[in-house]
């Protein structure tokens, strides 16, 4: 639960319990929470691509009673003929990418059926990200009786698709992810910050208030502020969301599984 206080900006505040939950049983359910709070979204489904040709499901949450036919479906051979397919293998490195708006007649008829008009689905976002040879390929869905996606809500998708599709990358690394004290103790540039600095900004990310953090390291509100400003400085950073890209960005990047 978070500390009582003042709420962080969108849009950390709002992914951070997605990204504490990277590594717990309970990830996918504080994911589709995560989502449904950003853009009412009723489903969401990953698929883990491979440049060999393997297509597995790795994550079916949501609104969709039919889901887990449709992951199998898609994995075992509708992954092939998927428009976004030639769009996912030409990315590279590990920035996320952001998928084209959805549109029906981007499909075939015989994937349409299967996978729009059985299942109920009227609208879709997708993001991906690739780590190493495997592409973790997140999918947002609203049914019929939620309609389709706002304006307001894809700008809301996109603004968090980086952050999701990293965390949802580092969740499903066989590697387990490792905890924030390790990271911030090993990893350039968190360890670079003084040990009183790494406390705050562990609190940051905790989605502590400052004023919860001074009550937790027993020290006034004055050096909470001056703590949290000398490591943002030393970061060349100005915010909390740009405090939680750095993490992400290490979570999800090659380094992070060490």
């Amino acid at each position: 639960m978070r500390p009582h206080g003042k709420a962080l900006d969108p849009p950390a505040g709002d992914i951070a319990s997605a990204v504490l939950a990277i590594g717990r049983s309970d990830f996918p359910d504080v994911l589709i929470d995560t989502l449904r709070r950003h853009a009412d979204v009723g489903h969401c489904m990953v698929f883990a691509l491979s440049r060999a040709g393997a297509t597995r499901c790795l994550l079916d949450a949501g609104n969709i009673p039919i889901g887990g036919d449709l992951g199998a479906a898609y994995a075992g051979q509708f992954h092939e003929s998927d428009p976004n397919r030639d769009a996912l293998f030409e990315g590279k490195g590990n920035a996320p990418i952001m998928l084209p708006s959805f549109a029906p007649r981007m499909y075939g008829a015989r994937y349409r059926k299967i996978f729009f008009q059985d299942s109920g689905i009227v609208d879709k976002c997708a993001t991906a990200i690739w780590t190493e040879d495997t592409c973790f390929y997140v999918n947002f869905y609203r049914i019929a009786a939620q309609g389709r996606f706002s304006d307001a809500q894809r700008e809301r998708l996109g603004t968090i698709a980086p952050a999701i599709a990293a965390s949802v990358a580092r969740h499903f690394q066989e590697k387990p992810a490792p905890d924030l004290a390790t990271l911030f103790a090993t990893r350039a540039p968190l360890a670079s910050l003084t040990p009183r600095e790494q406390e705050v900004c562990r609190r940051i990310l905790a989605g502590f208030s400052s004023e919860a953090i001074s009550q937790e390291l027993g020290i006034s509100l004055h050096s909470t502020l001056t703590y949290r400003k000398r490591a943002y400085e030393r970061l060349g950073i100005s915010s909390q969301s740009e405090l939680f890209g750095i993490v992400l960005r290490l979570l999800a990047g090659p380094h992070g599984l060490n």
